[in-house]
């Protein structure tokens, strides 16, 4: 996950700091060669770190801090508002033409992702109830054409195409007319890339730009690749006037350091982040999120965004009513597993709750992947009578399941019995939470039902 390096650095150091009473002006010094050195290792723009310490050691030094009760989360608090800055203080939103369509031209090296964002930009605007056109510009790279094709027939967008043998500025100009003729509020311009900025990519780019007068020029650029990322942001931005940046892979840069550097250097926004392959693995960059991110300090609100878009409010409703009964089933749990996967991979999730980031490391909350297929091989594996009631999984049929989903007796046995574990908390917390219960009395007790150890997750 982005940042894990930093995010590990960052924490470390302020944990120092939070168990001072008083904090010197050497402490604070100390604190910031260390963070300066965890900017560095993340690969930010070495100017970027230099500013930034300097603004957080002028203001950590300030007498608000030292007179303080509690100086270090005061330090991170600044620490908490500098790096939001950093990166751009508030979330830059997609502009909107006041005479649709809106016009975003998508840009960029070749490999960056600019064809599969270009897709998941369509399915985003989808969700918002608009009608994106995807206009397939890239001529030069094999079966470019055909890979937007397939995207915009994956997520129900048209895509606009006049083949590899008409020029990128002319598909461009009937693209646009087409969105006009059809009705479509958004249309998304695919144009090629190349191994490197040259003037032929950008003479091309000005040329159609010139034509569909773009009210988005996003550039795509690949997180993992960290300075030069901004290096090319930088490029492209002083010939082309970039509106917005994407960065793309940002789940497997584990130091992020584009993130923390593009909008200092360039001055140009990142308006969006790829976290992931799927379609729908795109998300608006929230600065105050990111940082929040960056700290360890979560981040609830994109969580609870993911959550409502995502799940279905009735069946979380008839989930909840069930665990309160004692009725829920192996059925239900598989459903309410394919709901959770959906939010998108656990330890992206887990990343977002406050503290939840730091607390996976340990051996109770390893995030394990592999270990939540084998748990739905099991319960594949049981016959529709055995998922509603569990009771009847004698040792037979327990030996039969773990056959069936090529697993031991001892991990059918492990889940049978977490699983009935879960229920039985589930029930009696609800008991405590009624009229004769009471949140104090639920959380007084709530570690007897557990027996002291807690819920491990995921089941194991």
């Amino acid at each position: 996950m982005a940042f894990e390096g930093l995010t590990s650095r960052l924490q470390n150091v302020f944990s120092k700091l939070r168990g001072k009473g008083k904090v010197s002006e050497e402490d604070v010094t100390a604190a910031m060669r260390e963070v300066r050195l965890a900017l560095l290792e993340a690969d930010v723009n070495f100017k970027v770190v230099k500013d930034f310490v300097s603004k957080v050691k002028e203001k950590a030094i300030g007498k608000e801090v030292m007179d303080s009760f509690t100086p270090g989360m005061v330090i991170i608090d600044i620490v908490n508002k500098e790096m939001t800055e950093l990166m751009g203080g508030s979330q830059a939103k997609l502009v909107k033409s006041n005479k649709p369509p809106t016009v975003i031209m998508m840009a960029g090296l070749q490999g960056a992702g600019k064809t599969t964002t270009s897709g998941k930009l369509a399915k985003l605007l989808q969700k918002q109830n608009s009608r994106p056109l995807l206009v397939a510009g890239d001529i030069y790279r094999p079966a470019a054409i055909k890979q937007l094709e397939v995207l915009g027939e994956q997520i129900n967008v048209p895509v606009f195409s006049l083949g590899d043998k008409t020029s990128p500025v002319e598909i461009a100009k009937q693209g646009l007319q087409h969105a006009k003729d059809n009705g479509h509020d958004y249309v998304i311009i695919d144009t090629a890339g190349r191994l490197h900025v040259d003037e032929e990519l950008m003479e091309e780019l000005k040329q159609i730009h010139s034509v569909v007068n773009p009210d988005e020029v996003l550039l795509v650029v690949d997180a993992m690749t960290g300075q030069d990322a901004v290096n090319v942001a930088e490029s492209f931005n002083q010939q082309l006037t970039l509106t917005g940046v994407v960065l793309t892979k940002l789940d497997g840069d584990t130091r992020g350091g584009a993130a923390l550097s593009v909008k200092a250097v360039t001055g140009c926004p990142i308006k969006f982040a790829a976290l992931g392959e799927k379609i729908d693995a795109l998300e608006p960059f929230h600065p105050e999120r990111m940082a929040s991110r960056i700290l360890g300090m979560g981040d609830m609100l994109s969580l609870i965004e993911k959550a409502q878009s995502n799940i279905d409010a009735d069946k979380a409703k008839e989930m909840e009513r069930k665990m309160r009964n004692a009725e829920f089933t192996f059925e239900d749990f598989l459903e309410q597993m394919d709901q959770v996967k959906k939010l998108g991979p656990l330890d992206q999730l887990m990343d977002m709750i406050p503290g939840m980031g730091k607390m996976k490391q340990t051996k109770d909350l390893k995030v394990d992947e592999k270990q939540m297929g084998r748990i739905e091989a099991i319960v594949h594996s049981m016959t529709t009578a055995e998922k509603q009631q569990p009771d009847i999984i004698n040792h037979n049929r327990r030996k039969r399941i773990a056959a069936g989903s090529g697993t031991s007796l001892a991990e059918v046995n492990r889940l049978i019995k977490q699983f009935d574990e879960m229920r039985r908390v589930m029930k009696q917390f609800s008991d405590m939470m009624g009229p004769k219960g009471g949140k104090n009395k639920a959380m007084k007790q709530l570690k007897g039902l557990t027996g002291g150890k807690g819920m491990k997750f995921p089941f194991r």
